[in-house]
């Protein structure tokens, strides 16, 4: 098996094994990295590879946004959101933009690391008992 597989397989593993909280920061984390590639892409002038990028970030971001529960109002606003950073990727994409894609980014790794502070106060709870 060479080393493309094995992290396939790895990557595939983790995705089975995880918690639906964990397959979020996985969607989070995914998102960041495509953004930052398309930006590099529009850097080094490859529009295609920017293309192709973006456009793996936007589905990220549309699965976020169709999984979110709305039941909560929190949520609600979290979705709106997340409709802004899929403008920005869009449009961004469209115009070849990097301080869209800058703002999208921006708004990504805030959702991540609220995202990230939530499961620990999660888990604090659970640890406490409560």
């Amino acid at each position: 098996m060479n080393a493309a597989n094995t992290a396939n397989a790895y990557r595939q593993q983790q995705v089975m094994t995880a918690s639906p909280e964990e397959l979020t920061l996985m969607l989070y984390n995914g998102a960041i990295r495509f953004v930052t590639e398309s930006i590099q892409a529009l850097d080094e002038n490859n529009i295609e590879k920017a293309h192709h990028k973006n456009m793996r970030a936007q589905n990220i971001v549309h699965e976020l946004m169709v999984t979110t529960d709305t039941k909560y109002e929190i949520a609600e606003n979290w979705l709106i959101l997340e409709e802004y950073i899929l403008h920005c990727l869009v449009q961004g994409n469209i115009k070849k933009d990097k301080e869209l894609l800058e703002q999208a980014k921006k708004l990504l790794v805030e959702f991540r690391d609220t995202w990230v502070q939530a499961m620990k106060q999660v888990r604090l709870a659970k640890a406490a008992g409560k």
